[in-house]
């Protein structure tokens, strides 16, 4: 509820109260159950209040019946909730075409109750009571609704061929970093742990930072020099938040790609949140639902010069303290990315077809060839390569005995 009132806030809204309901399921048609729907009516007439918000996503006919039970009150679930303020926040075309497509995609079910004021607007005879007063609304209301849900798909069509566009030429851009063979390092995180902090610190630039929710959609790419003279690309890229809209994940794809493909991963974690393991695991089931999930991580618990006594490190996997904002710990950071990205090998058997050259060329290059093997299907090469290419040769990979990496 905490974290709901803040993304209100962060909406530019003000809490005026709050209320919770444990239920075994929900409610068929309301949700919550009648007595609560009565308590919240009350305590909304009380602080005059003008918009109701639930921390779950409701269901159209929920949010339907809600609102005519709730009469001059907006209802509003935690989805509305979160696309609004990215809508708010999306300020390239990139952002804005993403932001569009899911607030339509979210929308387009939800159609039915935006055209009730037809039942209730009445034109001609249609207000006047008696037997026949819905006779005449009804029609020209279902002409408009299918009228509009046609607009929204076709609308809804030319977004996705445009955000195509946008990942084919994000594609064709991590392609050339590729052949450069700079490593990527993708910055991820709950949404304000300090991403944007972090980034500014290592490459001394000034990407956009605020204490808000979602201050930062698109990906930001900068260069960073590693202590051993070592060049890496880091990625600043859209903060993470439990029960993140399945709407966004999909149409933030092309944003999202950034993570999946990245060579290494810094989980960044505001460790003074009191819901900072909560947090940690929910980026890490959201990195998993975006097939980033086999990426080599570094957790970094950030914000430690607000803390009285050291973190524990005990429930992070490869975790590190540092403070983005006074530079705390950033060189022991930097030397364990240097290590995960240059250093580290981990050993591999992999059948690669003559059409992936690059891939044979990059195992050359970058790794230690043990063997080479020549078939009709391919070029076989065992032995061993840098933990941060692990991932372009994943789909090649052939079964064989595993050892550490040394």
């Amino acid at each position: 509820m905490a974290e709901l009132a803040l993304l209100c806030e962060t909406a530019g809204l003000e809490v005026v109260g709050e209320t919770i309901q444990n239920l075994d399921s929900p409610h068929p048609d309301t949700f919550i159950g009648s007595g609560k729907v009565e308590e919240i009516k009350i305590l909304a007439e009380e602080n005059l209040a003008n918009v109701i918000i639930f921390d779950n996503e409701l269901l159209p006919r929920h949010q339907r019946e809600l609102e005519q039970r709730f009469e001059s009150v907006r209802v509003l679930d935690r989805t509305a909730l979160i696309l609004d303020i990215f809508a708010q926040h999306a300020s390239t075309r990139e952002g804005a075409l993403q932001v569009e497509l899911a607030q339509y995609e979210y929308r387009l079910p939800r159609l039915t109750r935006a055209w009730t004021h037809l039942a209730r607007q009445a034109g001609g005879g249609g207000g006047r009571t008696g037997s026949v007063g819905g006779v005449g609304l009804r029609g020209p209301g279902e002409t408009q609704l299918e009228i509009d849900r046609r607009e929204i798909r076709h609308r809804i069509a030319h977004l996705k061929e445009e955000i195509e566009k946008v990942r084919a030429h994000r594609s064709n851009y991590r392609a050339q970093r590729k052949r450069a063979h700079i490593p990527i390092v993708a910055i991820v995180g709950y949404t304000n742990a300090g991403k944007s902090t972090l980034l500014n610190r290592l490459s001394k630039s000034n990407v956009y930072v605020a204490n808000q929710l979602f201050a930062t959609l698109d990906p930001t790419t900068r260069r960073v020099s590693l202590p051993g003279g070592h060049i890496s690309l880091f990625t600043d890229t859209v903060g993470f938040i439990q029960k993140l809209p399945t709407q966004l994940i999909a149409a933030f794809r092309a944003t999202l790609e950034e993570i999946s493909e990245a060579d290494l991963l810094i989980h960044l974690v505001d460790i003074t949140h009191p819901n900072a393991l909560a947090q940690f695991k929910s980026v890490q089931q959201t990195l998993i639902e975006i097939n980033a999930g086999h990426i080599p991580v570094i957790t970094a618990l950030n914000k430690i010069d607000r803390l009285k006594n050291p973190p524990s490190l005990e429930e992070y996997t490869n975790a590190i303290p540092i403070s983005a904002l006074t530079g705390q710990g950033l060189p022991e950071l930097l030397n364990a990315i240097e290590q995960e990205l240059f250093e580290t090998f981990v050993p591999v058997y992999v059948r690669l077809p003559y059409q992936q050259g690059q891939l044979i060329s990059l195992f050359h290059e970058e790794g230690h060839v043990e063997t080479v093997e020549h078939d009709r299907h391919g070029v076989v090469m065992r032995g061993q390569i840098p933990l941060r290419l692990l991932a372009r040769f994943q789909p090649f990979l052939q079964p064989a005995k595993s050892s550490s990496p040394r």
